[in-house]
C-alpha cells in the first residue's frame, strides 16, 4: 500500500479545513508543534492537521467545549501525554472551559483512571492556569 499523495487536492482540502478547526480553537501554539515536526516528520504533521482537526474535530455532533472534555478524559487516562494535555488545557480554556472545569474533569478521571494520573494532569492544568493568572481556582 502506497502513502497518500499529500500534495492532491483532495489531501489539500482535508488540510486546509483542519487547519481552520486548529486555529479556531487552538490560540496560536499548533504552527510552533507543527513546525517543530516538519525536519522529521512532515507527513505527521499533516495527518494530524487533516485527520485529526479536518477530519475528527470538523464533525457535528459535539462543540468544541465538548471536544475538549473528552479529549482531557482520554489524555489523563492514558496517561504518559503531559505535553500534549498541556496544549488541551490552553485549547479548553480557548474554548471556553473554565478552570473550575478543567479541574472537575481531572477529579471525576481519578475514578475510572486513578490518582497517580489524576495528579499528573493536574500538575499540567496548574502550571498552564499559573501561566494565565488564573490561581487560585475556586469551585
Amino acid at each position: 500500500m502506497s502513502a497518500p499523495d499529500l500534495n492532491s487536492p483532495e489531501e489539500q482540502a482535508r488540510y486546509e479545513r483542519g487547519l481552520a478547526v486548529l486555529n479556531a480553537v487552538d490560540g496560536g501554539s499548533a504552527p510552533a508543534v507543527m513546525e517543530s515536526l516538519g525536519d522529521i516528520a512532515p507527513a505527521l504533521a499533516h495527518h494530524i492537521v487533516a485527520f485529526g482537526f479536518g477530519d475528527i474535530y470538523a464533525r457535528p455532533g459535539l462543540d468544541p467545549k465538548q471536544r475538549q472534555l473528552v479529549t482531557l478524559g482520554i489524555l489523563t487516562a492514558l496517561g504518559g501525554c503531559e505535553p500534549q494535555l498541556e496544549v488541551h488545557i490552553k485549547t479548553s480554556l480557548n474554548v471556553g472551559l473554565t478552570p473550575t472545569e478543567i479541574v472537575e474533569t481531572f477529579t471525576h478521571a481519578a475514578g475510572y483512571a486513578g490518582f497517580p494520573r489524576a495528579l499528573n494532569a493536574i500538575t499540567v492544568a496548574k502550571k498552564v492556569f499559573a501561566d494565565r493568572g488564573l490561581l487560585p481556582v475556586t469551585p
